[in-house]
């Protein structure tokens, strides 16, 4: 996998993740509405996750991350969820660091990853009331 690839795959995974999270159940419209892609890339998409084992289809048309799938959706909503809130706190606005976060999120290395979160963690520790 290409890592222009890669990125759309997580993409779709992290999508996934939110919508499970939101909605009992999660087909490929949902995602085709909730990244506003149209219905055929977003076939095209599933079909790649799921020949790639990192989703699961029904017959229904119902979608599941698979164990893998779930675990790399899980680090990027991690990923996006710490770098979007650690923005904000810099001073950008929300749909910017929500944007930047995005793309942020499946870039940069682990290590810079592990960093950030560090700084963040120590700095929310030493302005907590409690500390």
């Amino acid at each position: 996998m290409n890592s222009k690839i890669q990125q759309s795959a997580e993409n779709y995974l992290e999508t996934i993740l939110i919508l499970k999270n939101r909605l009992e159940q999660v087909r490929s419209i949902d995602i085709a509405h909730e990244l506003q892609y149209s219905r055929p890339s977003v076939s095209v998409a599933m079909k790649n996750l799921r020949e790639s084992g990192h989703i699961s289809m029904s017959d229904e048309g119902y979608i599941t991350l698979t164990e893998n799938g779930q675990a790399i959706a899980e680090e990027m909503y991690q990923r996006h969820t710490l770098l979007s809130s650690w923005l904000i706190t810099l001073g950008v606005d929300d749909k910017t660091a929500t944007e930047d976060a995005c793309r942020i999120e499946h870039v940069i290395s682990q290590q810079t990853f592990e960093k950030i979160s560090e700084f963040v963690k120590q700095k929310n520790s030493t302005h907590s009331p409690y500390s």
